[in-house]
């Protein structure tokens, strides 16, 4: 990857899409364990800065579920020679002690969107994950993650609607 490439993504490509979630948000994420019926709404913080001179940006949150504390964290990039956005996800709620890693190519300015899978147990399929990031106007984000059983399709798991703090 040259220098050239990364500076042209910072100013007008993939990396300056990253750059912009750089800020302090806050919001309401919402989980649904069944279609048409949301399981717990609770308030949620959450902090994207810059890593690395804007090659990624570091995600950091914190919300509760039913009460109970939970806190994650997600590195997102894109790699120039894929031309495909990457995340790695860790959290204390839902992916336990694994590190997901999602993957999805590039496509709308505003939009992120990448897919991986976990472990439902040693004799079972892994089910899909897909997590949508889009910045829906200047200061408002909603990320949207998706649960896909194997044969399935994709089902709302999470909603966050974040506002930017100022």
């Amino acid at each position: 990857m040259s220098q050239e490439r990364l500076q042209q993504s910072l100013s007008a490509g993939p990396h300056h899409l990253l750059s912009r979630l750089v800020g302090t948000w806050e919001g309401v994420a919402r989980t649904w364990f069944q279609p048409d019926k949301v399981e717990d709404e609770s308030p949620i913080s959450g902090t994207f800065r810059s890593a690395l001179d804007g090659r990624f940006v570091v995600y950091e949150y914190t919300s509760a579920f039913g009460g109970k504390p939970l806190s994650g964290m997600a590195t997102l990039g894109h790699h120039l020679d894929g031309k495909q956005f990457t995340m790695s996800w860790v959290d204390t709620f839902h992916v336990g002690t694994d590190i997901m890693s999602l993957q999805g190519e590039a496509g709308v300015s505003d939009r992120i969107s990448v897919t991986g899978s976990y472990s439902t147990g040693e004799q079972s399929p892994r089910w899909g994950w897909r997590v949508d990031i889009e910045l829906t106007g200047p200061d408002a984000l909603v990320i949207t993650h998706f649960n896909i059983e194997p044969g399935e399709a994709p089902q709302k798991a999470i909603e966050l609607q974040y506002k930017r703090r100022s």
